[in-house]
């Protein structure tokens, strides 16, 4: 290859990387402010005659459904993004985000409209997670099938760092407007972040349209090699694998919301903190893992063994999660913000890696649907329970220790699932080696 086309692809890579950093942003805001929301005020807004716990209990069960609804959303747009491309299924999951947050942010409370507010609520946030479901896989792959050889865990790191920097943006939006008084900010003060979801998305579409379609996907297209039903083929052949991936994804999905969505709601419902303060404190830890992840796909990249790898930035997991709820039961705002920001480093390392490893075990022709099966299962059944099961947990309890023996399963459960799936043959390589075999079927028994 010339360096003149080399350096053409090299730019193609880079744009395909930044346009997956951006949309995938957006998208991550438009998902994060409805659990920052639903910690702080969905329980004020549309379950006002629930108290206390209960309450809260009840809008974290609809923060739920949003997670519930995305496997359905990795079935449907991993089957377009299979079939017909990757960048047309981001285009549309894009206006899906962008519309059904904006939604919320107008839709009445149970004041207003009675029991058709929360209704129309768990509607709306089943429209979202079918959105952020077809969201994430598509992100992933636009940027790593275009990177360089060797690259695809760096590349797909891209996509990954939306979620940081989405997560930050959703907490500074909220911090912001939580210094209105209470009853401003329950009546309309919560609403703004949803709303301003419509600017932002403008910007997301007119920086996916330039993106160029992935170039695994174009060959796959050009030989007419692409899956019939994706979905199928890749339960058909592959059932252990996404077993294996729902349980590598887990701790890099479920932490988020240990933090920013249990956290908070403990932190300022049964301790001493006011919201503003642990909002402070979600921020520090949100701005550490911007800084911090991209430096867990280069440890990839660099480390000869990826099984090596994962098992360094996950060890201290074992010891810093439980720490960091220790810490934050001691009300001490200092200690607070010490053990949120030093947990966030090993899973947010772990997270940059992620996507790449996992994309690497699919074939190219089922690689979108086998993908956000992965992640978008898990989110349903460990991600997006976490908040539920915490607060069930500290119910019943009435300790905090139940909660950290569960965060504690989850970092084992995702090290010894990543471990087992990187066993599995790597169809990154065999492409780099044999380009028409990346867009065959998969025939590697499960």
């Amino acid at each position: 290859m010339s360096a003149a086309a080399t350096t053409g692809r090299n730019k193609t890579a880079q744009r395909a990387g930044i346009g997956a950093f951006i949309g995938s942003t957006i998208e991550w805001f438009d998902f994060y402010i409805y659990g920052t929301a639903s910690a702080l005020v969905f329980d004020k807004v549309f379950f006002p005659e629930l108290d206390g716990a209960l309450g809260t209990l009840v809008a974290f069960a609809t923060f739920w459904v949003g997670f519930l609804a995305r496997p359905l959303g990795g079935i449907i747009f991993g089957h377009i993004g299979d079939r017909l491309g990757r960048k047309k299924t981001l285009v549309i999951t894009l206006l899906m985000m962008g519309v059904s947050t904006t939604l919320i942010g107008l839709l009445p409370g149970y004041a207003s409209i009675g029991i058709a507010a929360p209704i129309l609520l768990v509607c709306i946030r089943m429209v979202q997670g079918i959105g952020l479901g077809g969201e994430w896989g598509g992100s992933v792959l636009i940027a790593s099938e275009h990177a360089p050889k060797g690259k695809s865990v760096l590349y797909g790191a891209f996509a990954q760092q939306g979620s940081p920097v989405g997560n930050t943006l959703s907490t500074l939006a909220f911090l912001a407007i939580s210094q209105l008084p209470d009853d401003a900010f329950v009546s309309w003060g919560w609403r703004v972040p949803f709303l301003a979801s419509a600017l932002l998305v403008v910007v997301g579409l007119f920086v996916r349209l330039k993106v160029e379609e992935s170039p695994a996907m174009a060959n796959l297209i050009e030989k007419s090699k692409v899956a019939k039903l994706p979905v199928a083929e890749v339960i058909r052949t592959q059932p252990m694998l996404i077993v294996l991936g729902i349980g590598a994804c887990t701790i890099g999905l479920s932490a988020t919301y240990f933090k920013s969505t249990f956290a908070l709601s403990w932190a300022t419902s049964s301790l001493d903190f006011d919201r503003s303060s642990f909002l402070t404190i979600i921020l520090v830890a949100n701005i550490v893992q911007i800084f911090v992840q991209p430096f867990g796909a280069v440890i990839a990249t660099k480390m000869r063994s990826w099984s090596r790898a994962v098992t360094f930035m996950l060890l201290p997991e074992f010891v810093l999660m439980p720490l960091m709820f220790l810490l934050i039961g001691t009300e001490n705002y200092g200690l607070a913000m010490l053990g949120m920001a030093v947990a966030t480093i090993p899973h947010c390392l772990y997270y940059a890696a992620l996507a790449g490893m996992l994309a690497s075990r699919f074939p190219a022709s089922v690689r979108y649907t086998g993908i956000s099966l992965c992640y978008q299962l898990c989110g349903t059944l460990l991600g997006g329970t976490t908040p539920i099961i915490g607060q069930f947990l500290l119910n019943q309890t009435q300790s905090i220790v139940a909660v950290i023996a569960y965060a504690v399963f989850q970092v084992a459960l995702t090290l010894g699932c990543m471990l087992l799936l990187l066993k599995r043959p790597n169809y990154d390589e065999r492409a780099a080696d044999r380009p028409a075999e990346a867009a065959a079927p998969a025939t590697v028994p499960a």
